[in-house]
């Protein structure tokens, strides 16, 4: 598929379906595209579709199975929206994003992936004082993820979808941390007794 060149055709893009309950438009906002008037759009749509697919099959889908529906907080960047943003202060860089938020780039390593913000129910939990980890140990448990990454705002967290998933988890949330990575003794093993009784079903 070639990269839309109408609103026609970016309308087609967007109605693209990438798993039972996500289509392609549901990740195209982004504030900065909207504030400064810069197109959105995937210069390579095929490896866009692929990657999101893969995204939201395999985390997103039972993600929202597990907690309720899932709120799309930042999901695909083009490339150009990125070092646009990154050149005043909005973010990291192309190179930071390849294969992470820029869906339609391979990372340097030139593995495929994709990475989204999303904001379950557990964020009125974490408001109450829930403990961040709980989510983080069911999240490595149960799904295939490469990267996860927690913020304190509403807490909402990157998810990594990746061809070779490295598997670490980190977080701006108290304790500030790097809760696992390959290498660490807690990096493998059940991690059950975080999330006993976690989620909605």
């Amino acid at each position: 598929m070639r990269k839309p060149g109408s609103m026609k055709g970016l309308e087609e893009l967007g109605r693209i379906r990438l798993s039972q309950n996500f289509y392609l438009r549901d990740f195209l906002m982004s504030e900065i595209a909207n504030f400064y008037g810069i197109p959105n759009i995937p210069e390579h749509p095929d490896l866009a579709i692929e990657t999101g697919s893969r995204l939201c099959e395999e985390l997103l889908e039972p993600l929202q199975s597990k907690f309720g529906r899932i709120a799309i907080r930042s999901g695909y960047r083009s490339a150009k929206v990125t070092a646009f943003g990154n050149e005043r202060g909005h973010g990291a860089s192309v190179k930071n994003n390849a294969g992470y938020h820029i869906w339609d780039m391979l990372d340097g390593t030139g593995h495929k992936g994709a990475a989204c913000v999303v904001i379950p129910w557990f964020a009125d939990r974490c408001a109450q004082g829930a403990d961040w980890r709980a989510m983080a140990c069911w999240i490595h448990d149960h799904l295939p993820y490469a990267h996860l990454e927690l913020y304190p705002k509403l807490c909402a967290f990157n998810i990594h979808w990746n061809e070779a998933p490295r598997r670490r988890i980190d977080s701006f949330i108290n304790p500030r941390s790097c809760l696992t990575k390959p290498g660490m003794e807690n990096h493998g093993g059940n991690h059950g007794e975080w999330y006993s009784g976690l989620g909605q079903t």
